[in-house]
């Protein structure tokens, strides 16, 4: 599914909001949960899951078009942790 998929979606279900509305929420969420998560924070949607930073380790890698071995430095990546009540849904699908 992607964004205007899940705008439309969205617009249909909730009457007397239009689908630009609909956008403008969907995109505060969006830009709202890239904020936390900016500012190394957890962002946690009961009964959907949580999304959180994990950190990786600095390690050496290979370069696949020379063969040379490069460092990779250390970072942050987003994770998510699916919650309970999705991961039930999807397994009974």
């Amino acid at each position: 599914m992607t964004k205007s998929v899940l705008i439309e979606k969205i617009a249909e279900k909730v009457e007397g909001l239009s689908k630009k509305q609909v956008e403008v929420i969907v995109e505060t969420v969006f830009e709202s949960i890239k904020e936390a998560l900016a500012k190394g924070g957890k962002v946690e949607i009961r009964g959907f899951g949580n999304f959180r930073l994990r950190n990786r380790n600095a390690r050496k890698a290979r370069n696949p078009k020379t063969g040379d071995s490069v460092s990779v430095p250390p970072k942050k990546v987003p994770f998510f942790k699916v919650g309970k009540e999705l991961r039930e849904m999807v397994n009974k699908a």
